[in-house]
């Protein structure tokens, strides 16, 4: 059973990793990402329905995204929901698709973008140690020998060590692509 806290506890953590990594995903870096319009919800006859459920986004050129949608009817809907976003984005509506130039980004808009993505790879360090709060409990709820729990609150606390190095990894690798013009 102990083992199974451990392999709990690193897949708890794995997730934590994923989803930073969507996260991060989602802000831009100055190149066109089809997944920075991932937040985007359109008020689709009455419902709110993500956008890639309405349209395809491609990427025409570096700086460009181009939405296709489906039903043409809801182009102004989708444009609306673009500008209520607040992504920094233009729309450019043509009657079939809506074409967002992405502007070039500013030194005062990386260091915003940079503090973004730290709020974000903080979220994630307070995740895992979330989990190794739920682990060191469940470990306590066993009612081991103590020697035996000191092991594996200092397994626990090895995989948080690990952890925190990943996420500090990944952070000084989205701030180097922010910064690089």
């Amino acid at each position: 059973m102990d083992t199974d806290i451990i392999k709990l506890t690193r897949e708890n953590m794995e997730n934590t990793l994923k989803n930073l990594e969507k996260r991060f995903s989602t802000v831009r870096a100055g190149r066109a990402n089809p997944t920075s319009l991932d937040g985007v919800v359109v008020e689709y006859y009455g419902s709110m329905t993500p956008l890639k459920q309405l349209a395809t986004i491609s990427v025409p050129e570096a700086t460009q995204l181009l939405i296709k949608p489906f039903d043409k009817s809801c182009l102004g809907a989708i444009e609306k929901a673009i500008l209520a976003a607040n992504l920094g984005y233009t729309p450019s509506n043509d009657g079939e698709t809506i074409r967002i130039i992405i502007p070039v980004l500013t030194e005062e808009r990386r260091r915003e973008l940079t503090k973004q993505v730290k709020s974000i790879a903080e979220d994630a360090k307070v995740s895992v140690r979330n989990n190794r709060h739920e682990a060191l409990e469940m470990v306590e709820d066993e009612e081991l020998p103590e020697d035996i729990e000191k092991a594996k609150e200092k397994q626990i606390q090895e995989l948080v060590q690990e952890y925190n190095k990943k996420i500090d990894e990944m952070l000084k690798e989205k701030e180097g692509e922010l910064m690089t013009i």
